[in-house]
């Protein structure tokens, strides 16, 4: 804890914080949770997680995020619907305005790491008027764990939390009432009139992106695993496509659930912790990420919980089907507390397909992985982004466009360079629909998702013969361990096989005008790697 005068209370002076009443600088979880609920953030949950409310906001809000154009940034981002220009004489008013809200309020700051391997992390210090954000902060980035080092912490980048601090559209010329803005000339981030904690872990993802592919690290939405034999896999995937659930397998070490660099040396978590969905989640398929539903320090965001009993049923969406467990890496019993892994031998490609015609594996060439990054296609699905209640088809760049501040083409020539030199194995992977579209198919079995999975991370779809698809030109294994063949082939899981082409030759038309925008700045091969059809 922190008065004026204090050193921690001048480093805050000197960014235009002043006349705060208290500042809870580097507190304890323990600490942070008498806080928490002494402040009637949360309950206190069996067996120890809290459980706290976002309010009106249960997802992020990408319509409201904006990145302030200003000198030392403006020539090298990706303007457009993404990333929206805010001008910067704005951006200075509101944080006047946010600075002068907080004057005679507590503040909790959390000082932290982004990013396992030492050369390419950056320190950042994130100010909260919430306890509990604080402890999400602790539970989402690399803690600080020697005094010493905690004590001479210089932050590259300051994020700021204030939920209860609303823009007011006409006076700021901000979208609505939430605002998300970053900075990356004068290291800030604002985040204001949203409680949704995942707007922070975004943000902080939005300067690494930056950062990175200027130093040549790809920055990458991702989660990684590696094995015995030091054999790393990485997912990519947005949000509900089963990156944390397909990576957190009993038999290999987690890296990380989300969010990844890949550098001439390999490959390193840019976090602390997991942000995990946990709708429905199933004790028998997700055992590991259920227990962390039921440890002390995890955040459990509008997770229903008996008021009575404090016991929480995971089954219930009455408040957002976008239910969030945040915890430390190190509840999991497989992790790889060193964040740092090798070059992947394996790159999966997480689709939730809400046609309904991809088959739940194939086997990519190198340019067929390079369009099929730049595509990012998925469906969203319901409470990832508020106004979403079923799934979408959609195509995100990167398999994250919300978060990449660069032009997607940086990325995808780094990721080819990368997988051609170290001559890794590229996977497309079904985790949606099935034997029809949405509404028809049912939802891949993760049973088999996680043989096949696992089947291309050990090899053993090296050995069998394949079958390319029409459609997309996809080579598709014709027999995996564990898993009927008839699933294999999607064409013939749907009832009327003259239904399916028709959803093909319409995925495949979306596919062709959503890769437009990068036609020209790719090699004919990736062109060629879509079909028309």
């Amino acid at each position: 804890m922190a008065r004026d005068g204090s050193p921690v209370y001048r480093e805050l002076e000197e960014i235009g914080l002043e006349n705060l009443s208290y500042i809870y600088w580097n507190l304890a979880t323990s600490r942070l949770y008498e806080q928490a609920v002494r402040r009637r953030e949360g309950l206190m949950a069996h067996l120890g997680p809290l459980v706290v409310r976002t309010g009106h906001h249960t997802g992020r809000a990408p319509k409201d995020k904006f990145l302030v154009q200003e000198e030392s940034s403006a020539d090298k981002i990706w303007w457009g619907e993404v990333n929206v220009p805010f001008k910067a004489e704005r951006f200075q008013l509101l944080y006047h305005r946010l600075l002068a809200y907080l004057q005679g309020k507590d503040v909790y700051v959390q000082d932290c790491y982004v990013g396992a391997d030492p050369r390419y992390r950056v320190p950042i210090r994130v100010v909260t008027e919430d306890a509990w954000h604080s402890i999400f902060a602790r539970n989402m980035f690399i803690q600080i764990k020697d005094p010493a080092e905690l004590a001479s912490h210089k932050p590259r980048f300051h994020i700021f939390s204030t939920p209860r601090f609303h823009a007011v559209p006409d006076l700021d010329g901000t979208h609505s009432e939430a605002f998300i803005m970053v900075h990356f000339g004068k290291g800030l981030v604002l985040i204001g009139g949203t409680s949704y904690a995942g707007e922070i872990k975004k943000s902080v993802f939005t300067i690494m992106n930056y950062l990175l592919p200027q130093e040549h690290v790809l920055s990458m939405h991702c989660s990684a695993n590696v094995g015995e034999r030091g054999d790393v896999a990485i997912f990519f995937g947005l949000s509900g496509t089963g990156k944390t659930t397909l990576s957190a397998a009993p038999d290999r070490r987690l890296i990380g659930d989300d969010e990844h660099g890949w550098s001439d040396d390999g490959i390193f978590n840019f976090e602390g912790g997991c942000y995990a969905k946990v709708i429905r989640l199933s004790r028998e398929a997700e055992p590991e990420i259920y227990e962390c539903t039921r440890r002390f320090g995890t955040i459990l965001e509008n997770v229903a919980i008996h008021p009575a009993t404090r016991r929480l049923n995971l089954d219930d969406d009455s408040l957002t089907e976008n239910t969030r467990a945040a915890y430390p890496i190190s509840h999991l019993p497989n992790a790889e507390r060193s964040g740092i892994g090798g070059h992947p031998k394996n790159v999966l490609m997480l689709t939730c397909d809400a046609f309904g015609v991809l088959p739940p594996i194939s086997k990519l060439t190198a340019a067929q992985t390079m369009a099929h990054f730049l595509l990012g296609y998925t469906a969203k699905v319901a409470g990832t982004e508020r106004g979403v209640t079923e799934p979408q088809a959609t195509f995100s760049a990167c398999f994250g466009a919300p978060f990449m501040a660069l032009p997607p083409p940086t990325y995808a020539s780094l990721l080819r360079e990368k997988i051609s030199r170290h001559r890794v194995n590229c996977w497309l992977v079904n985790t949606g629909w099935s034997g029809g579209p949405y509404g028809v198919g049912r939802r891949m079995p993760i049973a088999y998702t996680r043989a096949l999975v696992d089947a291309a991370i050990r090899g053993t779809l090296d050995e069998v013969v394949y079958e390319r698809e029409p459609f997309f030109g996809l080579q598709v294994p014709t027999a995996c361990p564990g898993v009927p063949s008839d699933i294999l082939r999607a064409k013939g899981t749907w009832a009327d096989g003259a239904s399916y082409d028709v959803k093909a030759r319409e995925l495949a038309a979306l596919f062709w005008t959503n890769f437009q925008p990068f036609a020209g700045e790719v090699e004919a091969e990736v062109r060629e790697a879509l079909s028309k059809k």
